[in-house]
């Protein structure tokens, strides 16, 4: 049976992907820094993770013990407004602490419970891409994004040689939390199409920065 991580699973898109791998079959180990009834209610395993914690990453991975991974999940994020005239820089640096540190911590400390041939997602934004920056601002949140993208390429070829395909997902606009309830699509949805393009990724094809639609994405 396939077990699968997933961090930041106590709302929006995270649990939505809780939601839908559960449904699957899939043993899914939730992560999250206050698990929620709605997760409890799931009968998934629920483990308190906070990623900006080095502590916490390596609690996480202890009580693993010898559970072999074939899915990890890299979903945990954080979005706090910056601008020129109000950076805002512990709040820059709080992002690059979750959103960026927090998927080498998580990915390196489960590296010894993935299988070979397993696969990584990591939830990432189109925010973060250089070309792609059409209206500036937010610093914090796309600063984070655009490192969380290099460090997830360097995954990708660091662990090639275990089979081991990444994939930089862009879930598109979505109602949650962390956009006001503002969106173009509800959680559930851009859950099931990053679930999609997580199942079709290969090692022909690991590294890449693709939308939930499927189109790839400039870097």
């Amino acid at each position: 049976m396939t077990t699968a991580v997933v961090t930041g699973a106590d709302r929006g898109i995270g649990f939505a992907l809780a939601c839908q791998l559960h449904s699957r079959g899939v043993t899914v180990i939730a992560g999250c820094l206050s698990p929620s009834e709605s997760l409890e209610r799931l009968g998934v395993r629920v483990e308190r993770l906070d990623v900006s914690s080095p502590d916490s990453v390596r609690s996480f991975a202890h009580r693993l013990e010898a559970t072999t991974l074939d899915l990890l999940i890299n979903n945990a994020g954080i979005a706090w407004r910056s601008t020129l005239t109000d950076l805002a820089e512990d709040n820059m640096l709080a992002q690059f602490q979750v959103n960026a540190m927090g998927t080498v911590r998580v990915t390196a400390a489960l590296q010894p419970h993935l299988t070979d041939g397993a696969k990584i997602g990591i939830v990432t934004s189109r925010m973060g891409s250089i070309a792609d920056n059409s209206s500036g601002g937010a610093y914090g949140y796309r600063m984070s994004k655009a490192a969380l993208n290099a460090a997830g390429v360097s995954l990708a070829r660091d662990l090639a040689p275990r089979n081991i395909a990444v994939v930089l997902l862009h879930p598109g606009f979505v109602r949650t939390g962390m956009s006001d309830g503002k969106g173009l699509v509800g959680p559930d949805e851009a859950a099931a199409h990053l679930l999609d393009r997580i199942d079709e990724m290969t090692m022909e094809t690991t590294g890449r920065f693709v939308h939930a639609n499927g189109e790839s994405l400039p870097w």
